[in-house]
């Protein structure tokens, strides 16, 4: 149907319907009708806000059909491993029944498994894993490496979690960067030495560290006692008394790290912000309690804090991809999100990603009580007070979940209940790999669970116990397995399936599950969330928060105007409040947070637009590089773009240079091969007829020979004909296409040389004419005749500069082959481009960390960083097609030897990058090497011997490349 014209949005019914049919037949399980309203809100490129437990996994399943259908890929992204694999193992069986192919995308995959998840209809896959599959797919050197197809459709679980709490961290694939492990570990030796408040401030909503006038002086002393801050003069380095300047130009980097230290030491806690384990320093997602495996703050944080807690420190990065959330998903298509809470962002998710939230109602009526906060003076009553309600509901045989923020606090809380002699789990960062278990008996009649806030997000809490989940679980306790015990298993599960209920219903009567939190997040969502526990498909249930003026939240933002409320009304300190006022302030507190942090992320997005064009520009240039496309721009008579797309017509000749050559590539690939040679040996043509009756095999490796040679993809169908047939028709145009990007570049250049040399308001005479024959003479290889200063007006120069630089070209091209010439180019121009985008990376990290001074100076430091950025992205552009004409019209290729080692060159490199560079949601540093192509420099061939290669290798010319070329 949709073949025939018809739109997915006809579909949308018998599609629904095929899917809630397909469902109840494979896992038992019929969508509600809320469920379907859900699935429609999700076609339609919104977000559908669905409480806990209503069914979100099932929900995904009807978008994810349809969608599905146009044979473009649908994405389901989740906020963790274990969810995508689940998700993708659980529905899988339904998209299997209807005929869809289903694939996880997950950390640590070879190539080959990230390939067939891709090409899946539909994909599921953990957030991160999109971002950098997508960073790394626009790092390769081939076409055929690619493994993400174009971004089609997304549907985000847990949207709120994905693109508002983790969009403030951009992701980053980082190489090894220039920083010195040693200074860390020198500067966080003076820390202990400086006291807060008089040698430094610390403003804990602003999450930073300034010194003081008397923290700078002792701060110099004591670094420049160590060997750590150096002068670059006599004058402007020292401070009276011989002191070294901690504000001298050279100085800047150990400045640097010693606000970073300050910041390790006063704002970043062990067991709430990271933990240390096995002599490593692992973050703790403050959203959900987890470590984040492999993950490492930037900008020498992570670092600082290795220094701080005495354990190895590692280099320091230097980024060499990013992407934020933000810009990633909006490169799809179409986008939707589900999750529990989203309205309270939901002018933030209209802003930035241009989605409406739709609140889906329950399919049972929400019967769950929210009593008021409590609120206590100290911490310690308020974990009295907890403990003492945990044991009174624990007694009655209630299910209880305490929500910690911190694995600090669970563990705290964990130790007065265990000194209780109370059974109880853990669920943190420290206890992750057994939280499905966890979850599962989190329902079970009497239990108590310290969850450090969300994690388990994901499972839901069944009252009385989940039967499948602890029948593993006793298997696995007893050390068998239940694929191996299947009628076994089957028969414990039904035992326990009837012990489940009647708990249920013992449970059920006495209230529920209930939810005790003990300290308010900075989100309203997060707790929103914790509360979403209890009270799932009309289920009853009961919630309650006691907080301190001694949280965090309280004693930033909320404090005094409680304490103040405590003291007019004369309570004593033991006493709590418990009052609607109480709950109304502490929201308002969590309001100020969620504004500051949306401001964050709104400063993050609008610095990151700026590099998202930029971005866009050069991956479009690879790939159109890769891919043997080039699209241009129709020029008017006064060469300016005239918004249209210039016709390139495949130059004369190219069908019959290419046939012959790709006959018997061809023939070679035929189930009975075709040969050039008659049976007297003798070279012959092979007809094109021949070829229908050429069955092709190895078509993997052909389509990878028909890249290598002539830099186009094809999809090759059974007959050796048709290729035939396909390539002659995509080949001369392709080649063209390469070679009018050649001849444009050399048109630019050629562009720039005059226009640089030859302004307009000035005679003929007053033109730098030096640099016009310098400039020739640097990119094409030829000096120019001494009759060329005899032009005076500019046209006509230009046009002559161009005519002789087409002739060098054509020298060149004669001499390399024409092929060869482009495969070349492509090499040279990755090459280039990549290289000087890292650079380019750096040097805007660097603009954006000054830019804010400008501000005064009564500019606005965005407008700045858009224009200087701009600027800069111009320049980076003119000097790689510059470098890069350069290496074509000098490069020297003498065997065909070196063509495959050209191709091998661009795949060591690629993998090289991969090897020594880490993708991480705040960057990790290992070491990158980069080894180029064999071009020699600007500089006389007879001088290159004892130079460093140009490839990038760190050896000779003379022991390198210049050892191949011989006496060339």
């Amino acid at each position: 149907q949709l073949d025939n014209g018809a739109t997915l949005d006809d579909l949308l019914n018998p599609a629904f319907a095929a899917v809630r049919e397909a469902s109840k037949r494979t896992l038992g399980m019929r969508h509600f009708d809320v469920q379907l309203i859900g699935g429609m809100v999700l076609h339609n490129g919104s977000i559908a806000e669905m409480r806990t437990g209503e069914g979100k996994t099932l929900v995904a399943t009807l978008p994810c059909y349809l969608n599905a259908l146009e044979g473009k890929g649908v994405h389901v992204i989740t906020v963790n491993d274990y969810l995508a694999r689940r998700d993708a193992e659980w529905m899988g069986e339904i998209h299997n029944f209807l005929g869809l192919s289903v694939g996880t995308v997950v950390n640590n995959q070879d190539d080959e498994e990230k390939e067939r998840a891709y090409q899946a209809d539909i994909t599921y896959g953990q957030n991160n894993e999109f971002g950098f599959d997508y960073l790394r797919d626009n790092m390769k050197f081939s076409a055929l490496d690619y493994h993400q197809r174009p971004l089609n459709y997304a549907i985000v679980d847990e949207v709120d979690s994905i693109l508002i709490d983790e969009a403030r961290t951009p992701l980053i694939i980082s190489g090894q960067g220039q920083t010195s492990s040693v200074k860390y570990r020198t500067v966080n030796e003076i820390v202990p030495r400086l006291r807060i408040e008089e040698h430094y401030t610390v403003d804990e909503k602003g999450h930073s560290v300034t010194l003081t006038d008397e923290g700078v002086e002792l701060a110099e002393e004591l670094l420049g006692g160590l060997g750590a801050l150096e002068a670059s003069d006599k004058r402007g380095g020292y401070r009276q008394g011989g002191r070294f300047n901690l504000y001298d130009p050279v100085n800047l980097e150990t400045l640097h790290i010693l606000n970073q230290c300050l910041r390790a030491h006063t704002l970043y806690k062990r067991d709430v912000t990271y933990m240390v384990r096995d002599g490593e320093v692992l973050i703790i997602d403050e959203f959900t309690g987890r470590v984040l495996a492999g993950r490492r703050w930037s900008d020498g944080l992570h670092q600082a804090v290795e220094a701080k807690e005495n354990v190895h420190i590692k280099e320091e990065n230097r980024t060499l991809a990013t992407i934020t959330f933000q810009n990633l998903f909006r490169l799809y298509n179409k986008l939707s999100g589900m999750t529990g809470t989203a309205d309270t962002e939901a002018s933030e998710f209209h802003g930035t990603y241009k989605l409406n939230c739709t609140v889906i109602p329950t399919n049972k009526p929400m019967i769950r009580d929210d009593d008021d906060d409590v609120v206590y003076k100290t911490e310690r009553e308020k974990f009295t007070a907890v403990v003492a309600d945990i044991l009174e509901n624990h007694e009655r045989g209630v299910p209880i979940l305490v929500g910690t923020t911190s694995v600090e606090k669970s563990a705290a809380i964990a130790r007065i209940l265990g000194k209780k002699g109370i059974e109880h789990s853990v669920l943190n960062a420290k206890h992750h790999e057994n939280e499905a278990f966890v979850v599962a008996q989190a329902g079970r009649q009497g239990s108590i669970t310290v969850s450090t806030n969300m994690a388990g997000r994901g499972t839901d809490i069944v009252l009385g116990g989940n039967p499948e989940m602890l029948a593993k679980l006793k298997f696995r306790e007893e050390g068998r397995d239940p694929a191996e015990e299947e009628a076994a298993f089957e028969d414990l599960v039904e035992q326990l399936e009837a012990e489940c209920e009647v708990q249920r219903e013992e449970i059920l009567a006495q209230g529920g599950l209930y939810i005790v939190g003990t300290e308010r997040h900075e989100s309203r969502r997060i707790d929103n969330q914790l509360r979403g526990r209890a009270g799932r498909q009309g289920d009853p249930g009961r919630s309650r928060f006691y907080l301190s003026l001694e949280d965090d939240l309280m004693r930033i933002f909320a404090g005094d105007r409680v304490k103040n409320l405590m003291e007019r009304m004369g309570m004593p300190d033991d006493e709590p409040i418990e009052h609607p006022w109480v709950t109304k302030s502490v929201e308002n507190a969590q309001k100020k947070v969620e504004e500051r942090n949306f401001d964050i992320r709104k400063n993050l997005l609008e610095y990151d637009d700026v590099m998202s064009s930029q971005r866009s520009t050069v991956y479009q240039l690879r790939q159109e590089l890769l891919q043997g496309r080039y699209t241009a721009d129709e020029i008017d008579d006064d060469g300016k773009p005239t918004g249209r797309v210039r016709k390139i017509t495949p130059m004369d000749g190219l069908v019959d240079k290419v046939g012959p050559d790709l006959s018997i590539l061809l023939g070679m690939f035929c189930e009975d091969p075709i040969l050039p040679r008659d049976e007297k040996g003798e070279p012959r043509d092979i007809d094109r007829d021949e070829l229908d009756d050429g069955k092709l095999v190895e078509r993997d490796t052909l389509v990878k020979e028909l890249y290598s040679r002539w830099g186009v993809v094809i999809d090759p169908g059974e007959s050796a004909g048709d290729v035939y047939d396909e390539c002659i028709e995509l080949l001369p145009q392709a080649l063209t296409e390469q070679r009018e990007r050649l001849l444009d570049l050399i048109d630019r250049i050629i562009g720039a040389i005059v226009e640089d040399s030859c302004p307009l308001n000035r005679p003929p005479d007053d033109w730098d004419w030096q640099a016009i024959f310098e400039g020739f003479e640097q990119h094409f290889g030829v000096e120019l005749p001494d009759d060329i200063a005899d032009y005076g007006d500019r046209d006509a120069l230009a046009q002559e500069l161009y005519e002789r630089a087409e002739v060098e070209f054509d020298k060149r091209e004669e001499s390399l082959s024409f092929e060869l010439t482009l495969r070349v180019f492509r090499h040279v121009y990755l090459e280039e481009l990549d290289r000087t985008w890292v650079d380019h990376l750096t040097d805007m990290d660097h603009l954006r960390d000054g830019i804010g001074l400008r501000g005064y100076g009564q500019k606005d430091p965005k407008q700045e960083y858009k224009k200087e950025g701009f600027n800069m992205f111009v320049t980076l552009l003119a000097r790689v097609s510059s470098n890069v004409l350069i290496k074509v019209m000098q490069a020297q290729v003498k065997r065909p030897e070196d063509e495959q080692e050209m191709e091998q060159e661009d795949l060591e490199r690629h993998m090289q990058q991969l090897a020594g560079a880490i993708a991480t949601h705040g960057g990790k540093n290992q070491p990158l090497s980069s080894p180029g192509l064999m071009a020699p420099p600007d500089e006389d061939p007879s001088v290159l011997g004892e130079q460093e290669c140009p490839c990038g290798s760190g050896k000779k010319f003379s022991e390198c490349h210049g050892a191949e070329l011989g006496d060339d």
